[in-house]
């Protein structure tokens, strides 16, 4: 079952639905959440109900979960004190009824309504041996200010591990961006689906290891049509590499061709067309300008190499465009742009060649570059092509700031796809992979010594190669994507992040696919209700249920 990541206004959504069209009551997913999260917390912590237990809460839901979770740690002998950040007479609805409760349990509850009360408790929350953040929820939009904003400072200095019920206190729920004061968590329990500000950075660092939770909402709603957003699988990915006909010949992986290189960028050529056939292709073609053949020759023993028409500059010259139609016969894919050059008369032959030929087109660096901002024109191509800008190359094609893009990446992402019938494969951590329709996947592969020259040009690489094998547009991005993350995590086991280099990356690629069989194989054969969604820079991302 796809895992889908879900906005603030999305879980509200389904909560209501659980409520008004299936009887569940709201008190009861309250009931479920916490019990949840003190499973958890028992498995992250074996020693639990020998240790000291900070449970701090805010006056609205999130606090009532905190509420619950009191509750069954007190009745399983845990020393639980709850912290609260506001009057108990403002208490309303469901979390009301929990304060009542565990009121009449016994729980010791103290009230933080200014600086001075939350000061004198400072050194009871510090003795603590947990603490147990059910401050704000995913409701929170703004900074966290006033008492909720220094009770998330003094969390973060007590130097005690904090686990988030939801969402860290203070992260914004939809975006990944930390706008104020955020709880820096050793371990986020959330309910249901997991939350956007989970999944994407720079607010994902905040969170920790991340685990979803069951809370009892209906299937049917976990898995509606109009939840847009999902994590990519390994499952999923199954069909993507099977097994070989024994029978098979070269041609049976299909043929690639790749327009790339100029002066000073080989190297971006070469790992594009050497990835292509790591990832499976029969054959490669490398086309690039004449006078850099025969190094290439020299260097790609496996890669066939075609010359072409060149500027004064060295680049591919816009006389080359009848050649390159003649190459793309009898081929699947054409990679545009590794290295390519943004000189005018290149960028003027890859907007011609994008336009006539009639085979799935990928198009990376300077190939994106070249597209300049007259997107409208990818509607008339024969195939919807597949783009893979990096944020900075997104932002100079809609001419917008690059920070936007940042901030907003999954609704940009969204929208760009829709609007111009592309696949967007937006890279960077936690890479999205958006298709036409306006889904989007998240990748969850990958680690920061991937920030390093050449491998975008490895992801074209492998994105084109199975495509050339006849996987679908959608299918090939998300594979590509998942593999190149899973070799990087892989090339960073061997090597270090701070010492990795593409090649590095590239070298690791047959390990990955090996991995990816195994595992996909083992998830879809699987009983355990336990399943990893993901494993990025921060740790898991855990689904139980």
């Amino acid at each position: 079952m796809a895992v889908s990541v879900v906005t603030a206004g999305q879980m509200r959504e389904l909560d209501r639905r659980a409520t008004e069209e299936y009887g569940i009551p709201s008190l009861l997913l309250m009931e479920n959440a916490g019990l949840q999260a003190v499973l958890e917390l028992e498995r992250a912590f074996p020693h639990l109900t020998r240790g000291r237990i900070a449970v701090v809460c805010g006056k609205g839901n999130n606090g009532g979960d905190g509420f619950v979770v009191a509750r069954h740690l007190c009745n399983r002998g845990t020393a639980v004190e709850v912290f609260l950040l506001a009057r108990q007479t403002e208490i309303q609805g469901d979390a009301r009824t929990n304060l009542e409760i565990i009121r009449h349990v016994g729980v010791p509850i103290h009230e933080m309504t200014t600086s001075q009360t939350l000061e004198a408790s400072r050194m009871a929350i510090e003795r603590a041996d947990i603490v147990v953040d059910a401050i704000l929820g995913t409701g929170t939009t703004g900074p966290a200010k006033g008492i909720f904003g220094e009770a998330i400072e003094l969390l973060n200095r007590s130097g005690r591990p904090i686990v988030a019920l939801d969402i860290p206190s203070g992260l914004h729920s939809d975006e990944g961006v930390i706008p104020g004061p955020s709880i820096n968590a050793a371990l986020t329990v959330t309910f249901g689906l997991p939350k956007r500000g989970l999944i994407l950075y720079p607010a994902a660092a905040c969170a920790g290891r991340v685990v979803t939770v069951d809370i009892g909402l209906p299937r049917p709603l976990l898995t509606d049509s109009l939840l847009d957003v999902s994590l990519v699988q390994a499952e999923d990915l199954v069909s993507v590499l099977p097994p070989r006909d024994p029978n098979a010949h070269k041609g049976t992986y299909g043929h690639a061709l790749v327009l790339a290189g100029s002066p000073g960028k080989t190297g971006a050529a070469a790992m594009c067309a050497l990835s292509a056939l790591r990832i499976g292709a029969g054959l490669v073609t490398l086309a690039l300008p004449e006078s850099l053949n025969d190094a290439m020759e020299a260097k790609l023993t496996e890669v066939m190499t075609e010359p072409l028409h060149e500027t004064r500059e060295r680049t591919v010259a816009h006389a080359a465009l009848e050649r390159v139609l003649d190459l793309m016969q009898g081929k699947r894919v054409i990679a545009i742009g590794p290295g390519l050059s943004i000189h005018p008369e290149t960028a003027e032959l890859v907007r011609a060649v994008v336009k006539t030929v009639k085979a799935q087109i990928v198009v990376d660096a300077d190939g994106i570059n070249a597209l300049g901002p007259n997107l409208e024109t990818l509607r008339d191509v024969a195939l919807p092509p597949i783009l893979t800008p990096h944020p900075g190359e997104l932002a100079r094609l809609l001419g917008i700031d690059r920070d936007e893009v940042v901030r907003h990446r999954i609704p940009i992402a969204q929208k760009v796809a829709a609007s111009f019938g592309v696949y967007l494969v937006l890279k960077g951590a936690r890479t999205l992979i958006a298709n036409p329709e306006g889904q989007v996947a998240i990748n969850m592969t990958g680690n920061a010594g991937m920030a390093t020259g050449g491998t975008g040009d490895v992801l074209t690489g492998l994105i084109a190669g199975l495509v050339a094998q006849g996987v679908s547009a959608d299918l090939a991005a998300k594979a590509a994507v998942y593999l190149h993350g899973l070799s990087g995590d892989l090339a960073a086991e061997a090597v270090g992040q701070e010492a990795m280099v593409a090649s590095d990356l590239m070298a690791q690629i047959p390990e990955a696919i090996r991995q990816l069989k195994s595992q996909a194989s083992l998830l879809s054969c699987a009983k355990s209700p336990h399943s990893l969604l993901g494993k990025g820079r921060h740790g898991e991302i855990v689904g139980r249920g």
